[in-house]
């Protein structure tokens, strides 16, 4: 419901934008500003992209939480789907966006949300609800289990005759 009310809501306010905008400063200015705000824009998506980019990677390599960078990176993408949308009112939102203070509160908003249950997400791989999971180490018959055993072969003989290493005699 929520996404059809902004897809009505949004170019209806980006018209009346163009309208007052277009008819304060003239076409040409308009136009000029809207791919000058893209621009703009763009350049600095792609910096604060690779800086995010960066910072998740140096998580990862250090084994932080790499759920901040992540986070970032969700919002400098929607920053820049909004950026490259023309209009007064995406570029606003979308260089707000791209304020790393602003990014933190809506962050917290939304993990705020997410915490006390206004938010849900669901997945259905492999779900089966009506189903409790079986506890680790049990064996289990249901559908898309599979049961198995295996045995720790010692790699330390040396291998004959130039074989891969795939098999052994």
């Amino acid at each position: 419901m929520w996404l059809f009310i902004i897809l009505i809501v949004v170019p209806i306010i980006e018209i009346a934008l163009f309208i007052k905008v277009g008819g304060a400063i003239g076409l040409w200015p308009t136009l000029g500003t809207v791919v000058l705000t893209a621009v703009v824009g763009s350049m600095l998506l792609r910096a604060q992209g690779i800086a995010t980019l960066t910072k998740l990677q140096s998580s990862l390599k250090t084994g932080a939480n790499p759920m901040d960078p992540i986070a970032n990176g969700a919002l400098i993408l929607v920053a820049g789907v909004v950026l490259l949308t023309p209009g007064f009112f995406t570029d606003a939102v979308g260089f707000a966006l791209l304020v790393p203070p602003i990014r933190i509160v809506v962050i917290k908003w939304i993990s705020s949300r997410i915490a006390s249950g206004q938010f849900t997400v669901h997945s259905n791989v492999n779900a089966a609800p009506d189903r409790p999971n079986p506890r680790p180490g049990t064996r289990s018959s249901e559908p898309g289990t599979l049961d198995g055993e295996f045995t720790v072969v010692d790699d330390d003989e040396p291998s004959d005759n130039g074989s891969s290493g795939w098999t052994k005699h």
